[in-house]
């Protein structure tokens, strides 16, 4: 505080001192912040912005000094203009600029869309566009040996691509082409919809099948540490979906009445889930004991602000091979099984849409009523032993699909 020179300083540092200890920041981070502001600040007079470019090229690089935590004491204070690029659009521009030319704005613009949304069409997730991306991707690839504009596209083209594939691959890629050419169509870029004649229901081919023995034994062996472990009991008992994991919160869950309240459904905490939020809420106390982030799982990075992880954070915990998506299906297969594919069950004890539950169901009775299957245990007692310990030191325990919801 005494190294503050000028009025601006001063007052940054007092609020980079508040959100400090509203947020938990080490001793170490704190004094980076404080190093950043003022080269940062050197020569402003808060009269203009501190640009967010200019943060980012300005703050010492492997040091302390933080550009996300100076860059909110900055917006705190309502000083920061971010004028940089998200890195979802210079991933569209990147990807698009990679297509042939006659195809690249036109598919640039439709991704543009669903990242922003228009009259007629809500936003669309990072997700969703990386995956419709690398659906379509390789059919304009292919198209453009022959073809020059999407203009030019038929539905014998469209029928090429698509004739190889089966079931829920078929089902996205049909997805992602009607996406695509709706929006075409709409904008005037095609005469015609070439996917106007395809048909097929959500959903349509998809076979939903359980686990084998061999990755149930995967799924024990490899989780070692406390985030995966609990990653893969809410997956396995809860039948969580990898946002609802990583939005879970600590008023989310209610240890002395055993309940936990996932994505607003509440539902019975059981002896497994239990044990795996202690063995990881010990971890998590013992590894950042200041954080003043409310959200169960949390990282190096998210430690330091209120945010949940990233996607990414949980994807390097899922398994090789076995996503948590898979396990999640399991679960509800499983739970369909046991109790004679009844999707109104399903809907009730696992907050999913009627379509979904119908989905599961039907699953359900083509294994039960399968000749090749019969050998399957028609209910879901199954077991899954964990692995040796960590140094963690937590408790002896294994993953089953019985319920334990209410």
């Amino acid at each position: 505080m005494q190294r503050c020179d000028t009025p601006l300083l001063l007052a940054a540092a007092r609020c980079a001192i508040v959100l400090a200890e509203a947020r938990g920041w080490s001793a170490a981070t704190t004094t980076g912040v404080f190093y950043g502001l003022k080269t940062v600040l050197d020569g402003h007079t808060g009269e203009d912005l501190v640009l967010l470019s200019e943060v980012r090229e300005r703050v010492r690089p492997r040091s302390h000094s933080s550009a996300t935590r100076i860059a909110e004491v900055l917006a705190e204070l309502e000083l920061l203009h971010d004028d940089t690029t998200a890195a979802i659009r210079t991933w569209i521009d990147r990807r698009t600029g990679e297509l042939p030319a006659g195809f690249g704005r036109d598919v640039r613009a439709w991704l543009v869309v669903l990242l922003d949304g228009d009259a007629r069409t809500r936003p669309r997730s990072q997700a969703t566009l990386r995956v419709h991306f690398g659906i379509v991707g390789p059919f304009i690839q292919c198209w453009a040996a022959t073809r020059d504009h999407l203009r030019e596209i038929t539905s014998g083209d469209v029928d090429t691509v698509l004739e190889p594939l089966r079931g829920h691959r078929r089902y996205n890629a049909i997805m992602a082409l009607r996406s695509l050419f709706r929006f075409a169509k709409r904008r005037g870029l095609t005469f015609a919809d070439p996917t106007r004649h395809l048909s097929g229901g959500r959903g349509a081919g998809r076979t939903v099948l359980p686990l084998t023995a061999e990755q149930i034994r995967a799924a024990g062996q490899a989780a070692v540490t406390p985030a995966q472990r609990l990653a893969i009991t809410l997956a396995a008992v809860h039948a969580a979906r990898p946002k609802a994991i990583r939005e879970l919160t600590l008023d989310d869950i209610d240890l002395p009445s055993r309940r936990i309240t996932l994505a607003g459904h509440r539902q019975l905490l059981g002896e497994l889930t239990r044990s795996a939020l202690l063995a990881w809420l010990g971890y998590r106390r013992a590894t950042w004991p200041d954080t003043a982030n409310r959200h169960v799982l949390v990282s190096r990075i998210s430690a330091l602000g209120t945010r949940p992880v990233s996607p990414d954070y949980l994807d390097k915990h899922q398994l090789p091979g076995i996503s948590l998506e898979h396990i999640r299906r399991d679960r509800i297969l499983q739970e369909a099984l046991a109790t004679g594919a009844d999707p109104l069950h399903l809907a009730l004890v696992f907050n999913i849409d009627h379509t979904n539950a119908m989905a599961y169901a039907n699953a359900a009775r083509n294994i039960l009523s399968s000749p090749a299957d019969q050998a399957l245990p028609p209910t879901p007692g199954r077991r899954v032993d964990f692995g040796p310990l960590g140094p963690e030191g937590q408790p002896d325990g294994h993953l089953t699909t019985c319920p334990e919801l209410s």
